[in-house]
Parts: structure tokens; C-alpha cells; sequence
């Protein structure tokens, strides 16, 4: 049985009322695991906002705390100082800062143009009211020249006042350790959750880590590929190598895991229990 540690899971916005309904239900379902909180995901320049500020509304004071995701390209420091107060007025005291991506056809960063800069307004407009989590990436943010780049920027945000941090998902543990390692080196203690996507359609998962950056590891892409279209040995086959992850992750001192369910109560919860983590 693995040492018992937090867990949280992340939804975004549904697009139809269709899938409201089904996300209730799956929110009800991996509430019963005792999550530390749920985010729920923004779209770039806000483009999900009212979608996100119905979930928020959903789910907010139904068990497991939310916390919203907030991203800063496209969005005035007005329209943002707007969303604080609606979250602190709704006792929201919990927010996922990101930098966001451009939205098509915008020219130019805004006002806040990186997820520091979000992270400063936050403290600057809401003090210590907010727990702040920010992006991390274990493997190197796609836009970065150098780790070291990316090093700096990430003490940049912690510096200006995040609290934690939780990673774009990845499935070699040793790119989050050596991370951890790094940041150490340089002072930061603050706790970084590694952020875990579950392997449940190769198409999927692929076109996921191509437009995040994120590495899936060869031998790993073989195996999917030699399923073809064998749907139940790829879930197999995913939940094992997902929970190795976890394991791995969990004995080397992870603080947390947070789990991007993609709005779907399995094959999350199957990890979560197979963890000993319910």
C-alpha cells in the first residue's frame, strides 16, 4: 500500500448541456475519494469563462473545494481583479495561475503578460487571501530557450507569491525529480504536485502531449501502437504504466497527485483505489 497523500482532480468547462449533466455525476463520484480540492480549467483570453464560472457556481460548497483556473493573456488587469472578487466573494480561497495561450488573432501579451505577472496582480489585489498554484513542467516548457531559462522563470513566479505548483503531466519520474532537485538547489521548497493523465486512447494521449510539449517515452508509444485498436489492452496496459508512475512518484516523496480525469470518473478512481490512496 502506497503512503497515504492528498489528491485532486481537474475538470474543464463542458460544452453542452449533455455533458453538465454527466459531470455532476462524475464530480459526485471521485468526490467520495476525499480529493483536497477540484480545478476547473479557463480557456485562452477567457474563451470558456462563462462556461467555467457555471461549473464553479455547480460545484463550489458541494464537498472537495474548487479552484478556478485563472490565465492572464487576453484579460485586463480589470477583468481579472472582477473574477477575484467573485471568487472571494463566493469563499473561494484557492486559484490555479496561469499564463494561458494567445488566443487566434490576438496581437500582443496584454497587460499581464506571463504567469508572474498574473501571480503579482493576484497578491497585489487580494493579499494572502488566495492559495496560488502554479504551472510547472518537469520536462522543460515548450517555449523555453534552456532548463535553466525555465528554472528562472518558475523561482520568478514562486518569488512574486505562489504557494505550489502542479506539473504539466509527463510519464518519466525521473524528469520530476530531477526538477525537484533543481529547485532545491536553488531554495524553492514550496511543494509541487506532478500532474497525472491517465492512458485510456493512444490517438488521444498523443495529440494531448504534442500540443503541450509533453514527452511520451518510445517504448510506450510502441506498445500503443501494437494495440492498434484494441481499446481494453490499451486501457490495461495504460492503467499499469500510470500506476507504476504513481508509485514511483509517491515513494520518492511527491507531496501530492493531481489527477486530469478528463471529465470521466474512470480510469482515475481505478488508480486512486489500486494507490491505496481512497
Amino acid at each position: 500500500m502506497s503512503k497515504h497523500i492528498p489528491i485532486s482532480f481537474e475538470f474543464f468547462p463542458p460544452k453542452t448541456d449533455v455533458g453538465a449533466e454527466k459531470l455532476k455525476v462524475v464530480h459526485q463520484q471521485l468526490q467520495l475519494l476525499q480529493p483536497e480540492f477540484f480545478s476547473i480549467t479557463y480557456g485562452a483570453g477567457g474563451s470558456t469563462r462563462e462556461r467555467t464560472l457555471a461549473a464553479i457556481e455547480e460545484f463550489n460548497g458541494k464537498g472537495a473545494p474548487v479552484a478556478p483556473h485563472l490565465s492572464c493573456i487576453g484579460d485586463d488587469k480589470a477583468r481579472i481583479a472582477e473574477l477575484l472578487d467573485l471568487y472571494k466573494s463566493q469563499g473561494i480561497n484557492r486559484i490555479v495561475a496561469l499564463r494561458g495561450d494567445l488566443p487566434s488573432g490576438q496581437v500582443g501579451l496584454g497587460e499581464l503578460p506571463y504567469a508572474q505577472d498574473l501571480v503579482r496582480f493576484i497578491r497585489e489585489h487580494a493579499g494572502d487571501h488566495f492559495q496560488i498554484e502554479v504551472a510547472a513542467y518537469p520536462e522543460m516548457h515548450p517555449q523555453a530557450d534552456s532548463f535553466d531559462q525555465d528554472i528562472q522563470r518558475f523561482i520568478e513566479k514562486v518569488q512574486a507569491g505562489a504557494n505550489a505548483a502542479i506539473t504539466q503531466f509527463f510519464f518519466n519520474p525521473d524528469a520530476y525529480f530531477y526538477f525537484i532537485d533543481r529547485l532545491q538547489k536553488a531554495g524553492i521548497t514550496i511543494p509541487v504536485a506532478p500532474g497525472i493523465m491517465p492512458i485510456t486512447n493512444a490517438s488521444n494521449l498523443i495529440r494531448f502531449a504534442d500540443g503541450t510539449g509533453a514527452e511520451i517515452p518510445r517504448w510506450i508509444r510502441k506498445q500503443l501502437a501494437a494495440y492498434g485498436d484494441d481499446s481494453k489492452s490499451i486501457q490495461a496496459f495504460g492503467h499499469e504504466v500510470v500506476l507504476k508512475l504513481c508509485e514511483r512518484l509517491i515513494a520518492g516523496g511527491a507531496p501530492s497527485l493531481h489527477f486530469y480525469s478528463m471529465n470521466h470518473t474512470e480510469p482515475t478512481r481505478q488508480l486512486v483505489v489500486d494507490l491505496g490512496l481512497a
